[in-house]
């Protein structure tokens, strides 16, 4: 059923929506106190996730239940690499280094993105698209500390899950396309978060760690991570871009860097010099670039590739 919203009311579910996924890292964090592996972390977010929202749709929005035999490995490649795979690389990074750097990194998804689609679909490389790349190069150079200095403040390996992270965030939106033509994003999103989960549960032996569930406290960190920043997050998203455009979208969700970034320096200390905040600036200015209005004539070519695709 569509509700009607005003606009000011579609924006500020965007913008507590994107904030609610800026808190990721705070729920990450907590539960690595009691012992928590990413891995496992990642495990129980999809596995909790997908039971909260196969409840949700068997109770409101059974149709959305129902999809094909043969589009099932599609959905096993989005939530194994496109889902899974991102959180680990990004709570790895969380771990390994600190959540501001983790969550730049994340944002390097459009230019992985971008690249992707001018290699694979020919999409055209405008110049914007250019300048997004390049400023979110430096920024992230700043961040990490390659640039000025040249002295990174981080090890090889962590740098190489964190532009994984990118990759794999990035790779949502180019498979999910391919499964988005026939089903409902709720529907895209409970699937490929179950097979993620039928994927990590396994391979992370939580149930070795059976005792760690006894602890209301850990409860409390599986429900926020669970409840606040994945379904509340995904639901008053989804809700507010009904009613905006993506490209106004866009730019409010990046209220989840402001956030990230708030957190990691306020409750967890991060340091951050002024190059790293120069870097940060670079990321957020990236983004505004990579959703600026196009020109008529190439919204038009692109509508026209568009409707020669097949059905």
């Amino acid at each position: 059923m569509r509700l009607n919203m005003n606009p000011a009311i579609a924006y500020t579910f965007i913008i507590i929506g994107a904030a609610f996924w800026g808190s990721t890292g705070f729920f990450v964090t907590y539960l690595y106190h009691f012992g928590f592996t990413p891995w496992e972390v990642v495990a129980v977010r999809l596995a909790s996730s997908s039971l909260v929202l196969f409840g949700l749709m068997a109770t409101m929005a059974r149709k959305y239940l129902r999809i094909k035999w043969r589009h099932i490995p599609y959905f096993f490649v989005l939530g194994i690499i496109s889902i899974a795979l991102f959180n680990w690389c990004y709570f790895e990074v969380i771990d390994r280094a600190s959540l501001s750097v983790a969550v730049i990194f994340v944002y390097t998804s459009p230019v992985f993105a971008a690249l992707i689609a001018y290699a694979f679909f020919k999409e055209e490389m405008t110049w914007k698209k250019g300048m997004a790349i390049i400023f979110t190069i430096i920024g992230c150079a700043l961040v990490i500390g390659y640039f000025p200095g040249g002295n990174a403040g981080m090890g090889f390996v962590t740098i190489i899950l964190g532009l994984a992270a990118g990759l794999f965030c990035s790779l949502f939106s180019v498979i999910g396309k391919l499964v988005s033509r026939f089903y409902h994003p709720l529907t895209v999103t409970f699937y490929a978060m179950l097979c993620g989960s039928l994927f990590m549960v396994p391979t992370s032996g939580i149930w070795k760690k059976g005792q760690l569930f006894i602890s209301g406290d850990v409860w409390g960190g599986i429900a926020g991570i669970t409840l606040i920043s994945t379904i509340a997050a995904y639901l008053l998203y989804t809700m507010g871009l009904t009613y905006v455009e993506s490209s106004k979208a866009a730019i409010l969700s990046s209220v989840e860097l402001v956030v990230s970034v708030l957190i990691g320096v306020t409750i967890f200390h991060d340091a951050i010099d002024r190059w790293q905040w120069i870097g940060f600036l670079f990321v957020f200015c990236s983004l505004f670039l990579t959703v600026l209005p196009i020109r008529r004539t190439t919204r038009d070519s692109f509508d026209k590739k568009k409707s020669q695709l097949p059905k």
